[in-house]
């Protein structure tokens, strides 16, 4: 009984909230059906004119059927030569045959055509006076005026290309967000920035987490504008525009939408793909359109996103790779910036990935007055970054964020949001009440090294060569001191790999040759493991072997690390090398950086193997628990190698380097994995 209530109690809502809803709708009048009618009665125009289908017949059989009686009526039209027969009813029959087996209700039956030579009156008067009363027939003769016909005729087509072309526009119109009003053809060429309110943008600095340098830059953009006295009364001018290089993930576009929601002034955002089009002269006038939209909301920001889509650096051949529209339209974007028109109380923000490959004439200062780098965020930014997006996540009690962030180097704002995202996935997965630390290890685990393949066959002689090299890796990396800390190794396959050995790099801004060394020696442990034990190498180095020969010619040709080869580094920091076909040295020279390279690997390997020889029982050791557990950890390698050599502080002693060559020669990728197997798995 009390279900019954429950369900008729629910039945009764559902009526009541049907009869509100039906209350509620209101009828609306879509105008498209009106021109779909307006279409249907044009074609029923054409093709029903009229009921009556008449047959063509010869004036002889006209004269024949004319004297048997049959004719009712003739009615005959002077200016197209055409009679028109109608025959009389009780004669239809006759005639049945020619109209397939049916009478016709409709009349005229009949209709015949004569040359202009016909005379109509003494035709029809002569065969009218040949028959009897009862059998003659009414002659109608007129002329046709066809004028309302005729305009029809010249003016449809006309109209209905003006009408489709109209729409065409309109809707064009409402996609590209013209300014123009609606329906406005020439809206093409308009702006398609969009125009962000302040009680719209919800996103501030607050909810910015790390980024300090960036950040206390971009808050000085927005104080500018609230407060330009405080600047222009030392003689100060405010500076035109300001670029954001990064990274991918790093924050650009969270920064420009921090400032939009920051400043008390329009915010113009757009994208630098919005201004390239097919259409010649469409990205200039787009460009002129947004900046004329600006200098009426000044003072106010342009904000626009991934920029190297239109300032890519114009080429020098105008009939190689190159694109006249795109030129054209960075062309204005520099005239706008900074050109002849003063645009002031008009900050530009851009934000790119691709600073390298922007014009040179776009970087200079007047136009893009000063580089903002957004950079990998650090341990204590990493940190803040994952307390902002573990807000919402319901955590394990004895959760440590700050051991979380020791563990993800090298990640971006947008990874780290990524692994909070995959932890809630994986504990729900495994029906956790919490999320805890395991969950979120198992995330960083499947995001860098793919999702975990149990299911792959590996004979019983390849899984022991696996567990050999990742013990290569594991020991030569806990016996170096320079050597990247090894947080686990496994043997697990993950992605394309067939194990892995896992690092928490140092964060280091300089790196020094003993470091290198040590890391290279590190890398190449997996495949002198493989030599030891099964008395030949395997393709499972192949990941080893690349970054090995990566970072022993970058020693060579970018370091100045080689004796030989002296202290020359032939590094292009502009990019345009790129385009030349030769080399910036001689074939000799190549010749001995080949061979330095070379004598540097073979030193390397021999270094290597000497250390793995000397702890070949503990090398041993550690590739039978891989096999008997899968995965170990640092704690396992301590018990059974003893405690790990702390790394020595030899930057102290380092040479003084500028910031930016130290952040482009660093050659440590923080987030790459050792891995084993590569080779394997793609044959």
């Amino acid at each position: 009984m009390d279900n019954k209530g429950q369900m008729d109690g629910n039945m009764q809502d559902k009526d009541r909230n049907g009869g509100r809803d039906r209350k509620q709708m209101k009828i609306s009048f879509n105008m498209s059906w009106l021109y779909i009618l307006l279409i249907f009665g044009i074609i029923w125009m054409f093709f029903n004119q009229g009921g009556a289908n008449p047959q063509k017949i010869e004036w002889e059989d006209v004269k024949e059927m004319v004297r048997a009686g049959d004719v009712k009526e003739i009615t005959y039209v002077r200016n197209d030569f055409e009679g028109k027969v109608t025959v009389r009813p009780d004669r239809l029959e006759k005639y049945a045959d020619k109209f397939g087996g049916s009478v016709p209700s409709k009349s005229p039956h009949f209709f015949f055509l004569v040359s202009s030579s016909f005379n109509a009156e003494e035709m029809f008067s002569a065969l009218n006076d040949s028959l009897p009363e009862s059998d003659r027939f009414k002659v109608v003769i007129e002329n046709d005026s066809k004028m309302w016909s005729t305009i029809l005729e010249w003016l449809l087509f006309p109209i209905l290309l003006i009408v489709m072309w109209y729409f065409m526009f309109r809707g064009m119109n409402r996609n590209l967000g013209g300014g123009a009003g609606p329906g406005n053809i020439f809206a093409v060429g308009k702006s398609t920035g969009k125009l962000a309110e302040k009680t719209n943008m919800k996103v501030t600095f607050k909810d910015v987490a790390g980024l300090y340098g960036a950040k206390e830059e971009v808050m000085e953009i927005v104080d500018f504008l609230k407060n330009p006295q405080k600047y222009t009364a030392l003689g100060g001018k405010i500076p035109k525009g300001a670029l954001l290089v990064g990274p991918p993930g790093t924050g650009k576009t969270l920064l420009a939408k921090a400032v939009a929601g920051e400043a008390n002034v329009p915010f113009f955002s757009i994208s630098g793909s919005d201004f390239v089009e097919m259409f010649v002269g469409v990205g200039a006038s787009r460009v002129r359109d947004l900046f004329r939209q600006a200098k009426e909301k000044a003072p106010c920001i342009v904000f626009i996103d991934e920029i190297d889509a239109v300032g890519r650096a114009r080429s020098k051949n105008g009939g190689f790779s190159s694109n006249d529209e795109r030129e054209n339209t960075l062309n204005q974007l520099l005239t706008e910036m900074d050109g002849f028109d003063s645009n002031s109380g008009v900050i530009i923000l851009a934000a790119t990935n691709r600073a390298d490959i922007l014009d040179k004439a776009l970087l200079r200062a007047g136009r893009f007055d000063r580089q903002i780098h957004v950079d990998l965020p650090d341990l204590k930014e990493r940190e803040e970054i994952f307390n902002v997006h573990l807000r919402g996540l319901k955590l394990a009690k004895d959760f440590d964020v700050t051991f979380l962030a020791k563990h993800t180097p090298g990640f971006s704002g947008a990874d780290i949001a990524n692994v909070c995202n995959e932890a809630a996935l994986t504990a729900a997965r495994r029906n956790k009440p919490e999320i805890d630390r395991q969950d979120f290890l198992d995330s960083v685990d499947r995001i860098i090294g793919g999702l975990e393949r149990k299911d792959k066959i590996i004979t019983p002689e390849e899984k022991k060569s696996i567990a050999h090299h990742e013990a290569g890796h594991a020991t030569v990396s806990w016996l170096l001191p320079y050597a990247n800390p090894l947080f686990k190794v496994t043997i697990v396959p993950r992605g394309q790999s067939l194990g892995a050995a896992w690092y928490l790099p140092e964060e280091r801004q300089l790196v020094t040759r003993e470091q290198m060394y040590d890391e290279m020696c590190s890398l190449i442990g997996g495949r002198v493991a493989e030599e030891i034990v099964n008395g030949q190498p395997s393709t499972g180095a192949l990941n080893d072997l690349e970054r090995l020969t990566k970072m022993a010619y970058a020693m060579v040709t970018y370091y100045g690390m080689s004796d030989k080869v002296g202290t020359v580094s032939f590094y292009d920091s502009t990019g345009s090398r790129g385009f030349e076909l030769g080399k910036p040295y001689s074939e000799k020279t190549a010749e001995l950086i080949d061979s330095e390279v070379k004598d540097l690997i073979r030193t390397i390997h021999d270094r290597t193997r000497a250390i793995l020889d000397e702890h070949k029982d503990g090398f041993l050791a550690i590739a039978a628990l891989l096999l008997e557990k899968e995965v170990i950890f640092a704690d396992d390698l301590e018990r059974i190698l003893g405690p790990r050599k702390g790394s020595k502080d030899s930057l102290m002693d380092a040479p003084e380097e500028e910031p930016g060559d130290a952040q482009k020669g660093q050659p440590v990728d923080p987030s790459d994995t050792t891995e084993a197997g590569e080779g394997q798995e793609k044959l």
